[in-house]
């Protein structure tokens, strides 16, 4: 197959180019921001009418965490959409009959039970603190769902839990709680300070898949029989939740990354910032019963994600700050 990747230079889209590559097979088709900007309508026409993909893999997005979702929430409200928008209504002209877009946990209402389904999408408001983003994820869903519905394609949405590993944003105050902790401590061990300030109380809970199992994940369900997919998700345009199903407070993940880079100093909350959502906990039993589970335990996960940071460092590299 032709497999059009959209995002292949982020943490995610990188993850399933390799993924990909390793398997064999396929044509990869890449892209990157100086040669094709995705907010650009008609540049993404014109682009995927010249390659003309069997598929397309969604993974681009504008991404960051609390603060800066905080920061511009017009950026990202506005740019996701026009990059969903246009990458499938493109990959539908071009005549692309399979799409798989990758979404946020963050879809989710802030108060949904817990583990949250996949029919909670809708049921409440959303966590304040990422909501422009996260309405442009749910706007994808239902740009799948109803080119499904009108135009007979099969593109698929999944909704991963929060992600970390290779490729991450690690700028401690821009970035995701996981990669943005990972390097406050690293940066306190450096300096030998004697405490690290995490945001927050600490108490809230998350969930965190590491990107290779997300790729795995991906990969998996691109080529999953759409009456198996139909059965399962019921409707066949519905999307599917991926990740452990299995959370940690934030106050142990810091505990967790102290012990990974070696800080032994204490660690101070700073309830003055926001906790954001109180937990966020995803119900994972229907990727469980079509076969797939991760592999990558949290803590495997973040010592071989710190031992890359590592590299990167040794190397001079600079890590993505944004």
């Amino acid at each position: 197959m032709r497999i059009y990747i959209a995002g292949h230079t982020g943490m995610v889209g990188s993850a399933i180019l390799r993924h990909l590559a390793i398997t064999g097979g396929h044509d990869l088709i890449t892209a990157d921001r100086q040669q094709l900007d995705l907010t650009d309508q008609r540049a993404v026409r014109d682009f995927m009418q010249a390659q003309r993909p069997d598929a397309v893999v969604l993974a681009a997005a504008r991404v960051g965490g609390i603060m800066a979702n905080a920061t511009y929430p017009a950026d990202f409200i506005h740019d996701n959409l026009l990059i969903a928008a246009n990458v499938i209504h493109a990959a539908h002209s071009a005549g692309v009959r399979r799409l798989l877009q990758l979404g946020s946990s963050c879809i989710y209402p802030r108060d949904a039970p817990q583990p949250i389904t996949e029919d909670a999408l809708l049921t409440g408001l959303l966590e304040p603190t990422n909501a422009p983003y996260a309405i442009a994820k749910i706007a994808a869903i239902k740009l799948c769902e109803s080119y499904n519905r009108q135009h007979g394609t099969d593109y698929r949405s999944i909704m991963p839990t929060n992600l970390y590993g290779p490729g991450d944003n690690f700028h401690p105050d821009n970035a995701h709680v996981l990669p943005a902790l990972l390097a406050r401590f690293h940066d306190a061990v450096q300096s030998g300070a004697d405490h690290v300030t995490i945001w927050g109380s600490g108490t809230p809970r998350r969930e965190f898949l590491h990107v290779d199992d997300l790729a795995a994940a991906a990969v998996f369900v691109m080529g999953l029989d759409a009456t198996i997919l139909a059965t399962e998700t019921q409707p066949m345009q519905s999307h599917l939740n991926i990740g452990w199903g299995t959370d940690i407070s934030i106050i142990d993940l810091a505990r967790m990354i102290a012990d990974v880079t070696g800080f032994t100093g204490q660690i101070v909350c700073d309830t003055t910032k926001p906790d954001g959502t109180p937990r966020k906990l995803l119900d994972c039993a229907r990727m469980q019963r079509l076969g797939w589970v991760p592999k990558i335990s949290l803590q495997q996960g973040l010592h071989t994600t710190y031992g890359w940071v590592l590299r990167q460092h040794h190397a001079g590299v600079a890590l993505r700050s944004s």
